[in-house]
């Protein structure tokens, strides 16, 4: 599995959900299920990389401003929900965040389970329940791939005073409250 693929599957899923994250979710792991165990572990790295790639301060303060607070597991979901929206949105995001005031109605957007989805299509896949070091997660922390442990966030930090300026479309949408 290559990049592009990965993303095909991404928004060809999130066109199937219709904004329902629960169908996305659904979505992923069926299509995910029918390829072979190597694709979805490809899968899995791949997320992982886009994750990491994420893992910016001028995306978190993009979460500051659009839910008030940024914390650990939050953020990371919030960066899953950003992977979830598909390519255009994400590669936009990571270019410009406040890009994202266009695509966004409410605060808290989230998608854990997109961290899931690599896992329940290989156990779907190849009928394994007890997790060993094949399925995709444990083979992503093999090759380093760890957004908990070791992730580095890129860019400059902020402080609060300069988020108005800094991403002045968010601001305007969620900040101003």
């Amino acid at each position: 599995m290559d990049k592009e693929q990965f993303w095909q599957i991404i928004e060809s899923a999130k066109t199937e959900a219709h904004g329902d994250q629960q169908r996305q979710e659904q979505a992923l792991i069926d299509h995910l299920a029918q390829l072979e165990p190597e694709q979805i572990i490809e899968f899995e790295c791949i997320l992982r990389e886009y994750l990491l790639e994420a893992d910016h301060f001028d995306i978190i303060a993009a979460q500051k401003i659009i839910d008030g607070y940024v914390s650990d597991d939050p953020y990371l979901y919030f960066r899953c929900w950003l992977v979830g929206q598909g390519k255009t949105v994400f590669m936009n995001a990571l270019q410009n965040p406040d890009t994202l005031a266009a695509v966004l109605d409410a605060p808290y957007q989230d998608f854990e389970e997109l961290l899931y989805v690599a896992t329940f299509a290989f156990e779907k896949r190849t009928g394994k329940t007890d997790e060993d070091e094949t399925f995709p997660r444990n083979v992503a922390l093999a090759r380093g791939l760890s957004y908990d442990f070791g992730s580095e966030t890129k860019g400059e930090d902020w402080t609060e005073n300069q988020l108005p300026k800094m991403l002045p479309k968010l601001w305007k949408k969620f900040g101003a409250a």
